[in-house]
C-alpha cells in the first residue's frame, strides 16, 4: 500500500507566514481586549506585562513578539518559550520555565486516563480565561498522528499547559508562570499568530544522563524507540538552525521530519557512574495510595510557596553538586500520608550520586506538614512528584 504524507499544516504556517492582522481587530476588539474583559487575565497583565517588557529589552527582543515557539521536556522537567519578530530569523530563547509536576511516564498519550503527557507536535488551541487550574492553554491532543496510533475510540483529550501546580496529565506551571505565558501567546496570537506551535519531547537529546534513562527505556521496545527517534529528529532540527522544520505525517501515523538527515548530531556519549547503596531514610507503610481524590494535599502557603521552599532547597543544595556539575534537575518522589506529613522521599532521576542524593532527601525531610488530600471528605494519602532545580550562581561557573 502506497504511503501517504499528511503535512502539518500549522508549523509550515508559523515557520514561514508573514503575521497578519487578527479577525479580531478586524472586528473592531483586539484578542488582547478580549482576554481583558475576564478578570484573572485582566490581573495578570496588569502585574506582568511591564516586567515581560523589561525583561524582553534585557534579552535584546522586542516587545512583544509576533512568533512564539514552546517547547517542553518531560524528564527534565522543562519548558523553554523562542520567540521572534521576522518568519525569516532563527528563533530566539526568551525563557526556560520549571514544569513543577509529571504524570506518567515518558512515551505518547495513547489512550483516555493513562495520565500520560502527550509527546509529540501540537498548537495552541484555546485560552481558557477561568480555568480550574487558575488559567490554561490547551493543546491540539489528539493531532493527526495520535488519531492514527492512540485507541480509536478513548484517545483522551483536554491537556493543557495551566497553573496551579498540579497534574493528571498535562503540563503545569506555578500560577506566576502561567500568568507570563498566557500573556507572550495572548500578544502572538493578537498579532495573527494562530498556530503557536507546542513541541512535547520525552527529554533533552543533549543531555547525556537523560540520553541514558531514554535508551534504558526503550531498549527493549522498538515500537517506542522508533517513536523517540523521530522527535529527536525534529529536536536536532530546530537545534541546528533554530527554525522550525517541516513535519510530515504517514498513513500509519509515523511523523517524518524533513530535513532531519542534514541536522543529525554525534549520538550523546552517556557518562557510566557506579551508583553508592542508598541511605536510609524516615519510611512509612501507608496505606492504599488513591489514583484520583477530591482535593489535592496543599502546602501551608499554597503551590506558589511551595515552589519558594524548593527554590531555598536548591539553593541550598549547591555546594553538594558532584564535582563538574553545574546545574541539576532532580526529580522526588514522596508521599503526603493522612497526617499531612510527607514521607518516603526517593529520587527518581536528575542524579545518581548517592551523597547528594542522601543530603537532598535529609532537608526535604525537614518540610513542614501539609494539608492532607481528601477523598469523600477523609484524608488520604497521595503521592507528589516534584523537581528540585539545583544550579551554581553565575559567579561560580
Amino acid at each position: 500500500m502506497k504511503n501517504f504524507l499528511i503535512p502539518v499544516l500549522f508549523f509550515l504556517i508559523c515557520s514561514s507566514a508573514t503575521a497578519q492582522p487578527s479577525s479580531y481587530s478586524d472586528a473592531g476588539v483586539s484578542f488582547i481586549d478580549l482576554q481583558k474583559k475576564f478578570p484573572r487575565p485582566d490581573q495578570s497583565f496588569k502585574k506582568k506585562e511591564d516586567t515581560l517588557r523589561k525583561q524582553f529589552a534585557a534579552k535584546k527582543l522586542d516587545w512583544p513578539a509576533k512568533f512564539v515557539y514552546i517547547r517542553s521536556f518531560k524528564y527534565d522537567s522543562e519548558m523553554e518559550v523562542w520567540v521572534k519578530n521576522d518568519a525569516k530569523d532563527p528563533f530566539k530563547l526568551f525563557k526556560t520555565y520549571k514544569v513543577c509536576a509529571l504524570a506518567g511516564t515518558l512515551g505518547p498519550k495513547r489512550m483516555e486516563g493513562d495520565y500520560q503527557v502527550p509527546e509529540g507536535f501540537y498548537n495552541i488551541n484555546e485560552f481558557n480565561p477561568n480555568s480550574t487550574y487558575y488559567l490554561s492553554l490547551g493543546i491540539n491532543y489528539p493531532n493527526v498522528s495520535d488519531r492514527i496510533l492512540s485507541d480509536q475510540f478513548r484517545p483522551g483529550g483536554d491537556i493543557y499547559i495551566h497553573g496551579s501546580c498540579v497534574t493528571v496529565g498535562c503540563i503545569p506551571m506555578t500560577d506566576e508562570k502561567i500568568d507570563e505565558l498566557y500573556i507572550i501567546a495572548a500578544h502572538a496570537k493578537n498579532q495573527g499568530q494562530d498556530y503557536i506551535p507546542v513541541h512535547i519531547f520525552p527529554i533533552r537529546y543533549n543531555v547525556a544522563r537523560s540520553v541514558s534513562y531514554l535508551n534504558g527505556l526503550t531498549k527493549d521496545d522498538a515500537g517506542l524507540k522508533k517513536f523517540e527517534d523521530r522527535l529527536e529528529d525534529a529536536f536536532d532540527y530546530f537545534e541546528k538552525y533554530h527554525q522550525l522544520p517541516v513535519i510530515l505525517i504517514n498513513d500509519k501515523g509515523d511523523y517524518i521530519i524533513n530535513g532531519a538527515a542534514s541536522a543529525k548530531k554525534q549520538p550523546v556519549v552517556a557518562v557510566q557512574k557506579v551508583p553508592k547503596p542508598p541511605v536510609q531514610h524516615r519510611t512509612r507503610t501507608v496505606g492504599v495510595i488513591p489514583e484520583s481524590v477530591h482535593q489535592w494535599p496543599e502546602f501551608a502557603g499554597g503551590a506558589d510557596a511551595f515552589m519558594k521552599y524548593l527554590d531555598k532547597v536548591g539553593a541550598d543544595m549547591v555546594e553538594y553538586l558532584p564535582k563538574g556539575i553545574q546545574k541539576a534537575y532532580v526529580q522526588v518522589e514522596f508521599v503526603v500520608d493522612t497526617d499531612g506529613v510527607p514521607v518516603n522521599f526517593k529520587v527518581l532521576r536528575g542524579t545518581d550520586d548517592a551523597e547528594f542524593i542522601d543530603e537532598l532527601i535529609s532537608k526535604l525531610e525537614k518540610m513542614p506538614t501539609w494539608k492532607p488530600a481528601l477523598l469523600h471528605d477523609k484524608p488520604v494519602p497521595k503521592k507528589m512528584i516534584q523537581t528540585v532545580e539545583v544550579e551554581a550562581p553565575k559567579e561560580q561557573l
